[in-house]
């Protein structure tokens, strides 16, 4: 009988949480670390290289989780973070989320000044989480969206010189624990709506705080507590937002949220919402026109390939194989395969990921933050994960695992296998921490995407991505006119004189609890121009020819003229 016929076995379920699966066989972190010190294939091209800049480029930030041990299931949550360009300098700056708040202006060179004061964020204290950025207002500059533990908070930007707090006239209500949320255009209307993923019933009263495993109190699993589910809010302009979620079908969903991203997977042009939820069921709200429908289990996407749930948490789309359709990606608990969900087309997906090499790796990790990336600019995205295990005395408990964890960095080899390139990368991507947000942005705009990832308790990580050789690329500045001023969800082709087509997102979500650069970045090997499509949401299809790569460019929608960086 599959794991899913005994979703209400309570005990049963709290069990798997908490042992993270029977699987005595399985290699330890530390014989995993040392595994991945050997090179999985001597045909690789140059070894990938990330070295973390954080403190020698100004980010003085330091995660603290405050009170007596063991935690809770609130305190290791974690927190979130942002690459944005809040003052439109064209240069990308850094949003550090947790009860204190950090922004930190960019140079563009490396450098960054903590503007936290100037800015006014300093003046905001509460229980923050994550965030989702986005232009709601379409004035050109990028605003915030805070999710909290019973809060949350909506910052304005008043042109790039400060941020103004607006929740209470938005009509957006504070959440019983908000964790991941994005800006989402639901209905073509030129406006950002917003999504807000929730994840269970918790407080100081609720028990249990804590639970025995092994004779040890630790961290309860998430099956101890009632689920709570997103909401979904309308803008509907003059900064007022109007809760739809009841309209939309969200009653749907299951609850337990973590990870969100948002993308029109099946060409309709409408932006359907993926949810990553804990140990129940993951939702796909395929987006019908004024509704959704939940079809996470007739897609293909709420189980693994052996129909069980999974600890989803980060969770990301993109085109890893390269065949003009989005593909699901959502990292997953100990024990647990990180599931990639290949676009088979007509609304089915198939968990792919024993077929590319990855039902083995990452298996010892509890992995939140994760994303798509080209980080060699060879045209196919590769992947990074962040982890950390959610019981801070687990090793007390489980000999073969650890609180802090190493991240990981997979090659895709032309969309047929993920490659284990971590050991290659030097020695800041194995740095144990205990991983949770991760954004990725060009943040010194030499075409190499860099990362940005919490470390819950510890100090941001800055992997700045300098890798040789790497291919040439082109960087797409979108500029909605008739859409929303981001071009959030809008779909980028770019072809080469060789003939390869690739298919990009403009997205800032995905992850987890964070939200990356909204400019939409593109290997191309060795293209040394290429012709841009882009399908914005409006419906509007604008082509621009023979684009010189290694550019940043900026498109306008309904223009002929494409501006070079």
């Amino acid at each position: 009988m599959k794991r899913r016929d005994f979703i209400g076995l309570g005990l049963i379920s709290t069990f798997s949480w908490l042992t993270g699966g029977c699987r005595p066989s399985l290699p330890s972190i530390k014989s995993r670390v040392i595994d991945r010190s050997q090179p999985d294939s001597p045909a690789l091209p140059a070894s990938p290289r990330f070295v973390d800049v954080a403190a020698e480029a100004g980010l003085d930030y330091r995660w603290v989780i405050p009170g007596p041990r063991p935690l809770n299931i609130l305190q290791t949550i974690g927190n979130g973070c942002a690459f944005l360009d809040f003052d439109n300098d064209g240069n990308l700056d850094i949003l550090l989320v947790g009860s204190s708040l950090a922004l930190y202006r960019g140079d563009g060179k490396g450098h960054f000044q903590n503007v936290t004061r100037q800015t006014g964020l300093d003046k905001l204290h509460g229980h923050f989480l994550g965030c989702a950025v986005g232009d709601y207002d379409n004035d050109g500059y990028v605003d915030i969206y805070l999710t909290a533990y019973r809060g949350g908070a909506l910052l304005h930007n008043e042109g790039g010189s400060h941020f103004r707090e607006v929740t209470a006239q938005s009509g957006i209500a504070p959440q019983p624990w908000g964790t991941s949320a994005a800006w989402v255009p639901l209905t073509n209307d030129g406006l950002l709506d917003l999504f807000i993923g929730n994840y269970v019933e918790f407080g100081p009263h609720t028990d249990p705080q804590l639970c025995n495993n092994a004779g040890k109190m630790t961290a309860c699993g998430p099956r101890f507590y009632n689920p709570i589910k997103g909401v979904l809010y309308k803008n509907r302009g003059n900064g007022r937002f109007e809760n739809v979620s009841k309209a939309w079908g969200l009653d749907a969903l299951h609850g337990k949220d973590l990870g969100v991203a948002c993308a029109d997977f099946d060409g309709s042009g409408r932006q359907s919402i993926s949810v990553a939820n804990d140990e129940v069921e993951g939702d796909l709200l395929q987006n019908l026109g004024g509704h959704f429908k939940n079809i996470g289990a007739v897609s293909g996407t709420a189980y693994n390939a052996d129909g069980n749930v999974h600890g989803g948490m980060g969770t990301d789309w993109g085109d890893y194989d390269n065949d003009g359709r989005l593909d699901l990606v959502v990292a997953t608990f100990q024990h647990e395969t990180k599931c990639i969900y290949h676009n088979d087309g007509g609304g089915l997906f198939t968990e792919s990921s024993a077929q590319l090499g990855m039902a083995d790796i990452g298996l010892p990790y509890v992995s939140f933050g994760t994303k798509f990336f080209d980080y060699d600019n060879d045209g196919w995205l590769d992947l990074i994960i962040v982890s950390g295990h959610v019981q801070d005395n687990i090793a007390d408990i489980d000999k073969s695992t650890t609180y802090r964890q190493p991240s990981l960095l997979l090659r895709n080899q032309n969309g047929t296998r993920f490659i284990d390139v971590t050991s290659q990368a030097g020695p800041d991507l194995l740095k144990p921490i205990v991983g949770r947000g991760l954004a990725i942005g060009d943040y010194d705009n030499d075409g190499r995407l860099d990362v940005l990832a919490v470390d819950a308790e510890g100090a941001p990580l800055l992997l700045h991505n300098e890798t040789p050789a790497v291919g040439n690329w082109v960087q797409c500045r979108l500029q909605g006119t008739r859409s929303n001023r981001d071009g959030l969800g809008a779909l980028v082709w770019v072809k080469t004189e060789e003939g390869k087509r690739y298919l990009r997102l403009c997205q800032t979500d995905g992850s987890y609890m964070s939200a990356s650069d909204k400019r939409v970045h593109c290997g191309v090997g060795t293209a040394k121009v290429v012709d841009i499509e882009v399908h914005w949401p409006s419906g509007q299809i604008d082509v621009h020819k023979q684009i010189p790569t290694n550019h940043t460019v900026t498109l306008v929608e309904g223009s002929s003229q494409a501006k070079l960086v």
